[in-house]
């Protein structure tokens, strides 16, 4: 590949346009891509709009388990067998207790995360109150990830001064039905739909590695373009955790998942691309080159997965030349962090899975249990 294709693909992404599926696809499949110069490339793109700043987000997972979907990669969902830790809802004390402890940790956006296909209206009223004291509280943005939500339901969530909602679209329409057949692809959709009628900011992304083929990776990327208030999109790597319905099928390459990270930078120029869970699992060595399409990352693991320590997921941002989007001194914070992960000797593989004082810090195991009637239809 010659240095036009590099040079094109920059300027298309910076000219606000879109690369073609064949150019799309060669980004993803050619043998003749000069890796490095792509990432270059990907990165002019990158640091027109987002510097060389990253934002970090960390998450919440406020109600863990129990969930009516059977979407197969995932942990929670009704299919699954995995060891996870289920709870309810946390208390609002504790979600503002975790909010606060996300701020110090240099956080940019604090996201709170529900298991469950749909939260009832009196859960978004109540939600809307926590988002609210949140943001009274703590100079921090508010994402949440209710699961299905009409328009009604996005006004609430707006006026309570929340600053995006999650809904992911995981994959390609065509290859939807192989991941989950509770519901749809229409149907996670209408979500985005109705977040961007009322003028709701969207984060929404993908999970590569589920067996799907590029021209899904691609599809999906084109699906996100169609939605001008998707500002953030996370690019999960599927981790193949035991008990999941979704065998392995993933034989993903740090290579793949760095072009993948590429593409989508080309493809969405001004959003916040997130290197998100799976990151340690498959980019492995090449993580920081992640930094040079993305521009975003998680602290502090994921749903149900540990990562990297704060100290060493700091500590790559730094030596890699990057500074933090936070009101936090990165420098501060990594000293902070050093002492911890000395004291803590942490040693996380990246299949680790979350224990409740990881998952609900401050809560006693069996002080509270699942009743028998559905405690996601509040």
């Amino acid at each position: 590949m010659n240095d036009s294709f590099y040079q094109m693909l920059k300027q298309q992404a910076l000219d606000g346009k879109s690369i073609s599926k064949k150019d799309c696809r060669l980004v993803l499949q050619s043998k003749t891509i000069d890796l490095l110069l792509l990432l270059n490339a990907a990165f002019h793109v990158r640091q027109k709009y987002w510097g060389k700043e990253v934002t970090i987000h960390i998450l919440n997972n406020v109600q863990n388990g129990h969930c009516s979907e059977n979407c197969h990669y995932c942990a929670q969902s009704k299919s699954s067998r995995a060891a996870i830790e289920s709870y309810p809802m946390k208390s609002d004390q504790a979600i503002l207790n975790e909010a606060k402890m996300a701020y110090n940790s240099g956080a940019f956006r604090y996201c709170m995360v529900f298991s469950g296909k749909e939260q009832g209206l009196k859960r978004i009223e109540h939600l809307k109150r926590i988002i609210e004291s949140i943001k009274r509280k703590y100079p921090i943005e508010v994402c949440v990830s209710p699961g299905f939500i009409n328009a009604q339901q996005a006004r609430i969530l707006k006026e309570a001064g929340l600053d995006r909602l999650n809904h992911n679209i995981n994959t390609s329409k065509r290859y939807y039905a192989s991941i989950c057949t509770t519901h749809t692809f229409d149907k996670r959709l209408e979500t985005l739909r109705a977040a961007q009628d009322v003028g709701l900011e969207m984060c929404s992304g993908v999970i590569v590695g589920m067996g799907e083929t590029p021209r899904d990776v691609i599809d999906a990327a084109l699906t996100l373009r169609t939605f001008k208030n998707v500002k953030s999109i996370p690019i999960n790597f599927f981790l193949p955790i035991q008990g999941t319905k979704l065998s392995p099928k993933s034989n993903l390459s740090p290579e793949y998942c760095l072009r993948v990270l590429c593409l989508y930078r080309f493809l969405h120029p001004r959003a916040e691309i997130r290197m998100a869970a799976g990151r340690e699992y498959h980019l492995r060595d090449l993580q920081v080159l992640g930094l040079y399409p993305a521009n975003s990352l998680f602290l502090d693991g994921y749903l149900n997965v540990k990562g990297t320590s704060r100290f060493q997921t700091l500590q790559m941002i730094k030596d890699a030349g990057f500074s933090i989007k936070s009101e936090q001194n990165l420098d501060t914070l990594i000293q902070k962090e050093r002492q911890c992960y000395t004291k803590n000797n942490h040693d996380n593989t990246p299949l680790t899975l979350k224990q409740l004082s990881d998952l609900h810090p401050g809560h006693k195991k069996n002080s509270w249990h699942f009743g028998s009637k559905d405690p996601f239809a509040l």
